[in-house]
């Protein structure tokens, strides 16, 4: 009889660098949303990736960087708390860039609570010239005694299935936590609510999409599995936002609902009937009651 394997592991890094997008390439399945814009992930993510005796669960957290607001320091708080208590961390970095200030704050927590990681350096396709990735391997080897560094494209997906076998080294003998089919421990409604989400960060101006929210009010299984009823309310901080949002005639927000739908039906594999509403929420990012109403853990708030 084969023996199980398990590992935890934080994936971290700067905003916008693909952390997110490295975690559904590897899953083969989009479970964490992504846009081109920064600190689109909020909360601690969990993916759950098994390849036969082997169990990886990965844990994709919020870029880290300077908060502006409450919500802003709940997300870097729960970047540090991920560092912690976890078998191996896995530092995404871009492999045109040099460790700044966050790859280096990140580094020195590795060493502190002595902690194995692997180092991806991300978007080599945009690299004409391979080169170069010669200086960014020696600068981050001079900081750190990563046990690999692998260059990657989570755009094409080249160098992933050579990163998938550095991290299977950081699994130990034990239990797999999750079922071998499992692909994430967040609910359907959450899965839901950031699909919406992501459209409206891939779709509005840029003050827009940091201050909005999704909160899904109702998720239901039609009894003969047909269809699933989804209604979710969008919370934006200004009346302003609101119309952006819903735009001339409805336009935005019909938009915003019609790629939300064709996500959400690729991803639960049956038709969906999704109802959209905008509401104002003042500068709900500051608020605590507000933030612990949509989800946020209330202990980060107290």
């Amino acid at each position: 009889m084969s023996t199980q394997k398990s590992a935890f592991i934080a994936i971290v890094g700067r905003p916008n660098v693909g952390k997110s997008s490295i975690l559904n390439r590897i899953l083969g399945q989009k479970i964490a949303i992504v846009s081109s814009k920064p600190q689109t992930t909020r909360n601690r993510i969990i993916g759950v990736y098994t390849h036969g005796d082997t169990q990886l669960v990965f844990i994709d957290t919020p870029g880290l960087h300077k908060p502006h607001n409450s919500l802003g320091e709940y997300m870097v708080r729960s970047v540090k708390e991920s560092v912690g208590g976890v078998d191996a961390c896995l530092l995404v970095a871009e492999c045109d860039r040099l460790p700044g200030d966050t790859e280096k704050q990140l580094m020195e927590r590795f060493k502190a609570q002595h902690i194995p990681a692997v180092l991806a350096l991300n978007k080599i396709d945009r690299l004409s010239d391979k080169s170069v990735l010669m200086e960014k391997l020696a600068a981050y080897s001079a900081e750190y005694d990563f046990d690999d560094i692998v260059p990657v494209s989570a755009q094409s997906g080249s160098g992933i299935n050579d990163l998938l076998a550095s991290l299977e080294k950081q699994a130990d003998e034990g239990m797999h936590f999750f079922d071998d089919d499992a692909l994430t421990d967040q609910p359907d409604r959450v899965l839901a609510g950031e699909i919406v989400r992501e459209k409206i960060l891939r779709l509005t101006d840029k003050e827009i999409p940091h201050g909005a929210a999704v909160v899904v009010e109702r998720f239901k299984t039609r009894e003969d599995g047909s269809m699933i009823d989804v209604d979710a309310t969008i919370y934006c901080e200004r009346p302003g936002h609101k119309g952006i949002i819903i735009g001339k005639n409805g336009a935005m927000l019909k938009k915003i609902g019609t790629y939300a739908r064709e996500d959400m039906e690729r991803f639960f594999g049956c038709k969906i009937n999704l109802h959209l509403w905008v509401k104002v929420k003042e500068n709900w990012r500051d608020r605590a009651d507000i933030l612990r109403s949509l989800g946020f853990d209330p202990a980060n708030f107290d």
